[in-house]
């Protein structure tokens, strides 16, 4: 009795090995997605900090003047980086942009002196924007507050859409993960089924039989949320090496949370799925076994 119960555990112990490989594979598909999601996210806010905003002033203002509507503009809780641009920095930025120079039209330069200042994202929308530019335009020195209101309004819906078909995704992944894991571990516990009849026979109670397992199941799912982790940093410092702009979205805390979800939930579904499995096994007649 006792070479036989030995005889099953070492046919168990590779199915320990598969069980952590799947386990592993599933979450590292569904650590992909996570860290997929959070960055269309991110990078939508940062697509949304970078839009900005110009308020064109009212002729050459003296220096104490344009000190305090600086200070004024940037003491609003929507402005998050603030740049008083002045009329030769402007002429710089028109001709970058590949404009051509009106040198020999015009003896002076057009364009004003100017306030240009991003917004926070919470404010990145259009009801947010009109009422930023009506409070603005009611300062004496400010002319007119400019803002680009249709990449505004194409940027916000992209970004909606693009969250919801990715969550959409990671909901339909997560099932498909929990289904999968579940599937595995009641593959691996397969083999286990005699060892687990074997030891019910010779009078072991239910918690005495399944707690070894338990604890294996939670070993486990560690090890393979702990290797699916490793893969999905191992992608993210990839990508970002491929494409350094990625870094700019990095959120440490964000993807640590992700990782601890991944941690929780491959122990959570193997200690679930296993502890059923003996149960089931624990219930079935020795006949059925076979």
């Amino acid at each position: 009795m006792a070479k036989s119960g030995k005889a099953s555990i070492k046919r168990g112990k590779p199915s320990y090995f598969m069980s952590i490989l799947g386990v592993t594979l599933v979450l590292f598909l569904l650590g992909l997605i996570g860290w997929l999601v959070i960055n269309a996210n991110k990078l939508g806010n940062y697509f949304k900090e970078s839009v900005e905003l110009r308020a064109e002033l009212r002729g050459d203002l003296n220096p104490s003047d344009s000190t305090a509507l600086m200070q004024y503009i940037s003491a609003k809780p929507y402005v998050k980086s603030i740049e008083f641009i002045t009329k030769e920095q402007a002429k710089k930025i028109y001709l970058g942009d590949g404009n051509e120079n009106w040198d020999k039209v015009l003896d002076a330069n057009p364009l004003p002196n100017s306030i240009n200042f991003k917004v926070k994202k919470e404010y990145m929308n259009t009801d947010s924007l009109n009422l930023i530019q009506a409070d603005l335009q009611q300062q004496t020195y400010i002319a007119e507050v400019a803002y680009p209101q249709a990449l505004v309004d194409n940027l916000n819906k992209n970004v909606k859409r693009i969250s919801i078909i990715l969550l959409a995704v990671a909901i339909i992944l997560a099932l498909v993960v929990i289904i999968l894991i579940d599937n595995t571990i009641r593959l691996a516990m397969f083999s286990n089924r005699f060892l687990i009849k074997t030891m019910q026979m010779v009078g072991a109670t239910r918690w005495f039989i399944a707690k070894p397992m338990n604890i294996r199941a939670i070993i486990n799912g560690a090890i393979s949320g702990v290797i699916a982790i490793a893969a999905v940093i191992l992608v993210i410092l990839v990508a970002e090496r491929i494409l350094p702009e990625m870094k700019a979205i990095h959120d440490n805390t964000t993807l640590a949370l992700l990782f601890i979800g991944l941690i929780i939930l491959g122990i959570f579904i193997t200690l679930f799925s296993t502890h059923r499995s003996v149960l089931k096994y624990l219930k079935m007649k020795l006949d059925d076994l076979y």
